[in-house]
């Protein structure tokens, strides 16, 4: 067996992942004069020679599609932040039989957070006590209440654009000013007001006024593809910076972290991690732990830190790690609008995302399914992605200057819209150790169990019709997809498409049933928090990364004063 590399440093506090919930532990606690040891599972990120905002298509190999085309319509194209996949070489995950699951994993610096869409939306004072008003699921062990001041200090930190609506259901923040509504915008505010369908200015964590030394959006409408001004939130960029001015951090890149060490008395002791370069065993040690390694992730480690104390797999005498996974509900319809055709071609790219979305309207009918939506759409003349012209063949007739002129007429006019809804955790949706397959780091994989219930698959339908009447309210043309859908269950979204995995590691006040308090602290150890999307209760229609960095914020003024006291 190989021999494991220690180091006699003991620090106070190691936190695992550098994404939204790590980043902000890191700024929280060594800011708070603890010192702090990061893993990150990726490289060190350079903003300036790994983004490619301004990049052109002719300036990359094979214009940025990728050898043989691979990259067309991946989120990990050639084009966009680094690096997020669907697949890792030598680090697979695998599907249950008759399961269909899909897993973006982002091994860098920052971790999702680098590329993902800023949207950043308040859960509300009933999302967190959902149960109590229609039976299902559970609800949350804290309020809205508990958590709306750490709204508000990561929104004043990060910087959040948006408007003050007073919508019971779309919480207000602490907004900047948000950008101008674009032509589409307009169009779609328009047929919205027709139907009653609340359309409001989005809130993305995009700067549009200078915040802490970090200029303004510059309206490039490239955040997809990193933004080397910092303009747009990560992780990488605004949370770890802070932790790195303090002297109190130490960042270990390339370290994947296979399992978390327990003492005689069963707190966590170390984590023994994989140097990828080395391929060597090493150990850190602290005093208190972290995690934040994403959902699942987190998951997958406590699940391989088995020992005689947790031979289930560490914090997990509940045996519900792994349960409650839920992404969102999603489903899409595009519209063609004749009106916009002749709208003289103008620089409108805006921010990298939309300028106004639909929150929840609804939450006071009666509806065929629980729980909610949301309704985010974009169009017009952005610049074109890597595979955006495949099919044009197929909707166009003609060849050469004939074929051109007829993509550059047809381009720009139309929308699209999709659905971000609620899933209810259910039984057979959750991850496990996989018996047989490991990773090239020897490392045990997942298997995803995965299944929508009825409860979904009617939501997508209430989407569907919603978003086609919107495109008909508005005098445009319903493109796709074709209705009805040929698996009979309106376009939802396979399982991890929306990569809003959540739960897996969920907070309660009941041991039994939860493997974390509502500090999100093991309920079984008490020197281990998690501060990723695992400790969510139920997975609202709102994106989840602001209230992952919130709740990051609270944990670590939590862990900071116990810190402080001597009980961690």
């Amino acid at each position: 067996m190989p021999q494991v590399v220690g180091s006699p440093k003991v620090y106070d506090v190691c936190i695992i992942g550098s994404g939204a919930g790590g980043g902000t532990a890191a700024k929280v606690l060594t800011e708070g004069g603890l010192n702090v040891v990061m893993l990150e599972a990726g490289p060190l990120l350079n903003p300036r020679k790994d983004y490619k905002e301004h990049v052109w298509p002719y300036a990359l190999p094979h214009r940025g599609a990728g050898i043989g085309g691979q990259a067309r319509h991946e989120l990990n194209g050639e084009f966009l932040a680094p690096n997020g996949f669907w697949e890792i070489e030598g680090e697979p995950y695998t599907t249950a039989p008759g399961t269909t699951f899909r897993w973006f994993r982002s091994r860098i610096e920052g971790g999702r957070t680098n590329h993902y869409g800023r949207i950043s939306l308040r859960a509300s004072p009933a999302d967190f006590k959902a149960r109590s008003r229609d039976g299902l699921g559970d609800d949350w062990p804290i309020s809205y209440e508990d958590i709306a001041p750490y709204y508000d200090k990561v929104e004043a930190f990060i910087g959040v654009f948006g408007t003050k609506e007073n919508l019971a259901y779309a919480p207000d923040g602490v907004f900047l000013p948000p950008p101008k509504p674009r032509c589409t915008e307009t169009l779609v505010k328009k047929a919205c007001d027709q139907l009653n369908i609340t359309c409001i200015p989005s809130r993305m964590a995009i700067i549009t006024k200078p915040v802490n030394g970090r200029a303004p959006c510059h309206y490039c409408a490239q955040c997809g593809r990193g933004c080397i001004s910092a303009s747009n939130f990560s992780s990488s960029q605004v949370m770890i910076p802070p932790a790195q001015a303090t002297g109190r951090f130490t960042l270990i890149p390339n370290a994947m972290a296979r399992e978390i060490v327990v003492s005689k008395e069963g707190k966590a002791q170390a984590v023994s991690y994989i140097d990828k370069t080395t391929r060597q065993e090493m150990r850190v040690n602290a005093k208190a732990f972290v995690l934040a390694a994403s959902s699942c992730e987190s998951a997958r480690l406590l699940l391989n830190s088995k020992s005689t104390l947790f031979p289930n797999g560490l914090a997990n005498s509940s045996g519900v790690v792994g349960r409650y996974l839920t992404d969102s509900v999603g489903t899409s319809v595009t519209g063609y609008f004749p009106q916009l055709a002749g709208v003289a071609p103008h620089n409108h790219d805006g921010v990298g995302g939309m300028h106004m979305y639909m929150p929840w309207w609804r939450a006071d009918r009666k509806n065929d399914f629980p729980r909610g939506y949301h309704i985010e759409f974009g169009g017009g003349r952005h610049m074109p992605g890597v595979g955006g012209f495949d099919g044009v063949c197929q909707e166009l007739e003609g060849y050469g200057a004939s074929l051109k002129q007829g993509v550059r007429s047809n381009y720009g006019n139309s929308i699209g819209f999709s659905g971000r809804g609620e899933m209810i955790p259910n039984p057979d949706t959750y991850c496990e150790i996989d018996p047989k397959v490991v990773d090239k780091w020897g490392i045990p994989v997942l298997r995803f169990h995965f299944a929508w219930s009825d409860h979904e698959i009617k939501m997508a339908k209430d989407m569907q019709e919603t978003f086609r009447a919107i495109i008909e309210a508005g005098g445009g043309t319903v493109t796709s997809p074709a209705k009805p859908d040929p698996r009979g269950n309106y376009g939802i979204s396979e399982g991890g498409e929306i990569i809003h995995e959540l739960g897996t590691v969920r907070m309660g006040d009941d041991p039994k049933t939860s493997v974390l308090n509502k500090n999100c602290q093991a309920h079984d150890v008490k020197n281990l928090f998690v501060a990723d999307g695992a400790p969510f209760v139920t997975g609202p229609d709102k994106n989840p990364t602001l209230t992952i960095t919130a709740l990051s914020w609270r944990t670590s003024e939590y862990l900071l004063d116990q810190a402080k006291k001597g009980e961690i």
